[in-house]
């Protein structure tokens, strides 16, 4: 055969775009298309596969094969050669098909006569939709500008299966985008929403694929180029030279727009028939592809600024800027890869949850998201590529579910969720002026977790005895600069005022690990979970430690102060910490400026080592809060953020119960008052046997007071305690099953 010429290239493209422009069934252009394409190319088969789910091949189209198999053959993603092209997601070719390995023959086809097969993936940005294949009897070495041919037809296919080209008259979404989804992420928030999609960035959508005038193309290519390295250009010299790593992201992002390779790749691509933007994303499709495979964190990173500058040059290019023009539907739930603090502070209340493709259990969007109150659901797959803007979706925190564009059946059974939900907090609602008393008279204290000063409402309908953890590190992590001593000062005087007299402790900053400052360089380490951070980065870097510590002792202003330092290790931490704050009281004695009523310095337990510290750590404490997400983390070896490990390990497990027994004895002979904080705190069964336990304090979000209290003043400590010690004795693994089976039994 002889090699096709660009110019045949664009021929075919012309050719179908004609096809595509013409009225007719979604069929109908299916199967003109594997016509034109199989004569283009010069072969007897032309074959369209579409996934019609995540591992599912179904032939849609064929020009050459029995068209009684069209709709019936299916199979699986890596399966024969066409499954190994959509599960590798490249091009393969070969002049012997039948004797390539993993061949798989397909009887009904009548693909028996073929000898040569060319395989390329239909996708879209790394998403795979399917896969064109093209067949001939004699044995035939495509050529590379054959495979490139196929390549550039099975993008404008992806294009159009997006826009639904291949759905007949009157449909307006691919079927992909009718159907219902369900997908599993990680809970970062737990809660549950019913509302519409709103994307924090929508997806472009290259609505012209093929252009039919090259220069036109190139020079419009070009100007948007030329305009993206003026605006890179603007930021790299407007970023503050400090901020070492802000700059090396856009020296990065200036090293690709001035690429003369990818520049040349692009203008190829529009001169064997694409559109500009095509063209972008064209190159965007390989980076991203390149992302999947490439080993090296710094590599893997340098190709995400690459598709994150694509992107910048495909808004420019299609005018599809974040401001579409589109109005915030009710009860939005935003759908995003990711996003930073800030950007959700600024959405605030208004949405009704989060669904993050990326983000983490731990990250800044899932700690303003809880100090939100709003369902987050993270580690979501595919959600942006799933989703449009006001689609129908329910977001289940409790299990960390999405139901995107639901069931009328599974809506109406998770309103009825909601609706019993909503009706238990007004149960909750009458004994929130009551006590957390149990039946045998044990008095457990319950106190709420804060964060920002929109969490202090929740205080008095909560029914909380106070605030037993607020984070201080989300003021600095919202903001690109520190935040100085005196907005700090009078926030947490705001603070202390609207708790209303009621105990607040303030967590001293708990930075590092995932909880890295805009405004901070950033440190590599292998384990970032059990590096630099919290205590450990204030005692290397004092000044803004004592800053905090300034702060906090004038927005005192002669009222009791509670401080708690994060992440000790060990009893000299504690003492160096505590040392810190003592001579700040010291010195703003010094200046006369009024000092607290009463000071109390606490610590965090959150690591195994401080359980078996001196006993002078547990008499020099004025009281130590156990926080739980840490220990457990650390005492199972299991990261919180691996979802495969995490939810391995049970929190009611006998040896952990065990565990905090221990912590519980030891504080109790120092007479040291403890605490519980943490998610588990706010879980009822939880809450019930870590009182039964011993602990008396348990500090979680307002939300989770009514659940606990509820159940805690309908038992009796010492039956659950007998209960728990019959199922440490058994053997068992975790008391869980126990506990649940005598709450059964009482009702």
């Amino acid at each position: 055969m002889p090699e096709r010429t660009e110019t045949e290239s664009r021929k075919l493209l012309r050719r179908l775009q004609a096809t595509l422009a013409e009225a007719g069934a979604g069929q109908e252009r299916l199967d003109r298309i594997t016509h034109i394409i199989a004569d283009s190319i010069g072969c007897e088969v032309c074959s369209i596969y579409l996934l019609r789910d995540a591992i599912t091949l179904e032939l849609c189209a064929t020009e050459g094969l029995a068209q009684e198999a069209v709709h019936v053959t299916r199979l699986r993603v890596g399966e024969g050669l066409v499954g190994r092209v959509a599960s590798r997601m490249r091009p393969l070719k070969s002049s012997d098909a039948p004797n390539e390995p993993g061949f798989r023959y397909m009887p009904e086809t009548g693909e028996e006569a073929f000898c040569s097969f060319l395989g390329v993936p239909i996708q879209r940005l790394g998403e795979k939709l399917g896969v064109l294949v093209v067949q001939s009897k004699e044995a035939r070495a495509f050529t590379e500008d054959e495979v490139y041919a196929l390549e550039v037809v099975a993008m404008v296919l992806a294009e159009m299966t997006e826009l639904g080209a291949f759905l007949g008259e009157g449909e307006a979404m691919s079927a992909r985008h009718q159907q219902s989804v369900v997908l599993q992420g990680g809970i970062g928030q737990e809660g549950a929403a019913e509302g519409r999609v709103w994307l924090h960035e929508p997806r472009v959508v290259v609505t012209n694929p093929i252009a039919e005038d090259p220069q036109a193309e190139r020079d419009r290519l070009h100007e948007a180029v030329e305009q993206l390295r003026l605006s890179v250009d603007e930021m790299l010299s407007n970023a503050p030279k400090a901020d070492a790593e802000q700059v090396e992201v856009l020296q990065a992002y200036r090293m690709f727009a001035n690429s003369r390779g990818w520049m040349r790749r692009m203008e190829e691509d529009i001169a064997r028939g694409l559109s500009a933007e095509a063209a972008v994303e064209k190159e965007q499709s390989a980076a991203r592809a390149r992302m999947q495979t490439v080993p090296d964190a710094y590599i893997r990173e340098r190709l995400h600024d690459l598709d994150d500058l694509s992107n910048r040059l495909l808004r420019r290019l299609t005018g599809q800027g974040q401001e579409t023009g589109a109005e915030m539907p009710e009860n939005p739930v935003l759908v995003a890869r990711n996003i930073g603090p800030a950007e959700l502070l600024d959405y605030g209340r208004t949405l009704k949850g989060v669904v993050l493709e990326e983000g983490s259990v731990g990250s800044h969007a899932a700690i303003v998201a809880r100090a939100l109150a709003i369902p987050l659901i993270v580690h979501v797959q595919r959600i942006t590529q799933e989703a449009l803007n006001g689609d129908p979706i329910l977001v289940d925190g409790e299990a960390g579910v999405v139901h995107l564009r639901p069931e009328e059946s599974v809506a109406t059974a998770f309103r009825d969720k909601m609706a019993m939900q909503a009706a238990a907090q007004e149960r909750y609602a009458s004994i929130r002026d009551k006590p957390a008393e149990t039946l045998d008279g044990t008095r457990i204290r319950l106190t709420m977790n804060a964060g920002l000063m929109a969490d202090l409402p929740s205080l008095p309908s909560s029914g909380a005895e106070g605030v037993g953890l607020f984070r201080t590190e989300l003021q600095f992590l919202t903001r690109n600069t520190v935040p100085k001593r005196g907005e700090l000062a009078a926030l947490y005087a705001r603070v202390m005022d609207a708790a209303g007299g009621q105990r607040v402790a303030f967590r001293t900053l708990d930075i590092g690990s995932d909880k890295v400052l805009p405004y901070m360089k950033k440190q590599e380490e292998p384990n970032p979970a059990l590096g630099w951070r919290a205590i450990r980065l204030g005692l290397d870097r004092p000044g803004v430690m004592r800053m905090q510590l300034q702060a906090l002792i004038r927005a005192a202003g002669g009222r009791p102060l509670t401080v708690m330092f994060p992440f000790v290790a060990q009893l000299e931490e504690f003492t160096a910490a505590r040392d810190h704050l003592l001579r700040e009281l010291d010195r703003e004695a010094a200046l006369g400026r009024p000092l607290p009523e009463s000071v109390e310095i606490g610590a965090m337990l959150e690591t195994p080592s401080l359980a078996f510290a001196p006993r002078q750590f547990f008499e020099l404490a004025d009281f130590i809060s156990i926080g739980g997400n840490d220990l457990k983390q650390f005492f199972f070896a299991a990261d919180r953020e691996n979802e495969r490990v995490r939810r391995r390990y049970d929190t009611l497990n006998v040896s952990f119960l065990s565990f905090l027994g221990q912590i519980v004895e030891r504080c109790a002979e120092t007479e040291t008052p403890l605490s519980f904080c943490g998610e588990d705190a706010g879980r009822p069964i939880e809450a019930l046997c870590f009182a039964a336990m011993g602990l008396r304090a348990l500090s979680m979000r307002p939300a989770s007071i009514g659940p606990v209290k509820s159940l805690l003043r309908r038992v009796d400590l010492r039956e659950a305690r007998s209960v728990i010690n019959e199922a440490r004795e058994s053997g068992a693994q975790s008391v869980r099953p126990a506990v649940m089976d005598w709450l059964r039994r009482q009702g």
